[in-house]
């Protein structure tokens, strides 16, 4: 069905998803009079996450407006920091592996799926415990029954982090996760981990952590320059 036409423009940072003779500038596109606004920019290729605001003729409308003729559409980006309800919490995809380590050296709730569970699975869980679903897959983000997501526009983990630092500004509070598991970190001595430590840690190190969960031990060995580094970077970034 052919019910006219309308003009749309994206914005520069959502050049990555549409058609490059889309890019930069209005283009015109033929719409049915049935199909809402919000189906028409995924069916161009940006997924709504990616999308901070719609603009009909200047006026903001819902994803559901369905368009009619001679209308001109401003699909707008998101805004950072996109600021949302707290608790802030994380589902990563299989693929975001090194970043959900990151997050989590940072304090941050990122839950992450490994083995690959699927993207019904992933998307089931994103909306029961109120997850927002971090993924380079723009058909997942796509699905109807996520609780909320976000695209991470790089390969790069340095690059990832201060992409979902700089969108979502979580609270930082390093060293209070599991990396391992997402459990919350205590403090433990020496005495109960005896036992539980490889080589000569027992004897080489005096502070100690222990998830809750998993029972993982931390300890300042000789990665920890590395980790410190990426904390420092986040904080004097993002810390405040």
């Amino acid at each position: 069905m052919n019910a006219g036409e309308i003009t749309i423009d994206f914005a520069p940072e959502q050049d990555l998803f549409i058609a490059a003779a889309r890019r930069g500038g209005r283009s015109t596109v033929r719409i049915d009079g049935v199909s809402t606004l919000g189906h028409l920019v995924e069916a161009l290729g940006v997924p709504l996450t990616e999308v901070g605001a719609l603009l009909v003729d200047g006026r903001a409308v819902i994803p559901a407006h369905v368009p009619i003729a001679g209308q001109a559409i401003s699909v707008l980006a998101v805004t950072r920091p996109q600021r949302r309800a707290e608790p802030l919490r994380f589902l990563l995809d299989i693929h975001l592996g090194t970043l959900a380590r990151r997050l989590r050296l940072l304090g941050i709730d990122a839950a992450y799926e490994n083995p690959d569970i699927g993207d019904a699975a992933l998307a089931t869980r994103s909306a029961t415990e109120r997850r927002v679903l971090l993924s380079r897959d723009r058909g997942l983000l796509r699905r109807r029954e996520i609780f909320a997501g976000a695209y991470v526009y790089s390969h790069r983990p340095d690059d990832q982090l201060d992409d979902v630092l700089s969108r979502f500004a979580p609270r930082l509070a390093p060293w209070t996760r599991c990396t391992a598991c997402n459990g919350a970190l205590r403090a433990a001595d020496k005495e109960s981990m005896r036992g539980q430590l490889p080589g000569s840690t027992e004897q080489t190190y005096d502070t100690f952590a222990q998830c809750v969960e998993c029972g993982q031990a931390y300890w300042k060995g000789a990665h920890h320059a590395r980790l410190d580094e990426i904390v420092a970077n986040a904080e004097a970034k993002f810390g405040a």
